[in-house]
């Protein structure tokens, strides 16, 4: 079968993770993809983080004992990965051998925004009463080239954290609720071709588009539960959707195309809960779900799919 419109058409790849048997990657917080189309799966495993190349062969793990609850992965234009861990309210800079080279805020120490969860029990981020400094339960990353780094900081706050290169705080914007500029739930944050910020603020489903210093410049209405941002070398946007679709669109935010389940038969579903989307070079499509949170159902080494682009 072959999913996607027009110039764009994938299609799946059974099975691609070559994992060993009876292994899983339990939910899929973020996926990134190296210049040599590694493929780096941050999971909540045993084994946080997973390396495959691009046949899906395993190339080796790393981060045991270091991710309280793993959520958001990006590859920096230096050739480092960052990870955040929601669960532990920081964000941390590693080489891709899995060296620890920086840690961003304090880990188990959560800013105070009004923000209350156990963790048996979910708490609505509607609980978020005032913006707050970072971090409480960060989810995204994006990294500029000159080397400033972006933090959506969404659970349990409702900021947009600006840090340089060294990791010093330059700037912080947002605010609870619905209104343009304000988040509810600011799930993932990318860089695009033209240098603007595209934030998913999920629970108001929509994409906020941001300068660098935080001023906004748009919105995009088109989707529903944004979670993940993947961008292309043609400056393609992919975003998974916990709707169970991936959208893809230009730079100016009109549809190019989308797919998503083609039955209503849960056993027959094609996604259960997307989380992050990546684009290798090939403009392969990899997109990782948090299947188990969101559906109770564990898809071991199908958690992560892979969409080949056919002609």
């Amino acid at each position: 079968m072959l999913y996607g419109t027009g110039k764009l058409h994938y299609e799946v790849v059974p099975d691609w993770a070559r994992v060993p048997e009876g292994w899983s990657f339990i939910d899929i917080g973020g996926i990134a993809v190296d210049k040599n189309d590694n493929v780096y799966v941050l999971n909540r495993s045993e084994f946080p983080v997973m390396v495959f190349d691009r046949d899906g062969n395993t190339l080796g793990h790393w981060g045991e004992g270091f991710f309280k609850r793993a959520h958001g992965a990006r590859l920096a234009p230096d050739g480092t990965i960052f990870c955040t861990d929601d669960g532990d309210h920081c964000v941390a800079k590693f080489s891709l051998q899995g060296e620890l080279l920086m840690t961003l805020g304090q880990k188990g120490v959560p800013s105070d925004t009004g923000y209350w969860r156990t963790w048996d029990v979910f708490q609505s981020t509607s609980t978020i009463r005032y913006p707050g400094p970072p971090f409480n339960r960060p989810t995204g990353i994006a990294i500029a080239p000159a080397g400033d780094i972006f933090i959506s900081d969404g659970y349990g706050n409702c900021r947009i954290h600006r840090f340089d290169k060294d990791g010093a705080l330059l700037h912080s914007w947002g605010e609870p609720g619905g209104e343009p500029g304000h988040f509810r739930l600011p799930h993932d944050i990318a860089l695009d071709s033209k240098g603007r910020l595209l934030v998913t603020d999920r629970e108001n489903s929509r994409i906020q588009v941001f300068t660098q210093d935080g001023a906004l410049l748009g919105i995009w209405h088109d989707v529903i539960r944004p979670t993940g941002i993947g961008i292309d070398k043609d400056g393609l946007v992919y975003v998974s959707e916990l709707s169970l679709r991936v959208s893809v669109f230009d730079i100016d935010g009109r549809l190019v195309t989308r797919w998503g389940n083609d039955s209503p038969v849960r056993d027959e579903a094609l996604f259960l809960a997307p989380h992050t989307v990546a684009v290798d070079s090939h403009g392969d499509v990899y997109v990782g779900e948090v299947s188990k949170t969101h559906a109770g159902t564990d898809r071991g080494a199908n958690t992560i799919h892979k969409f080949r682009r056919v002609a």
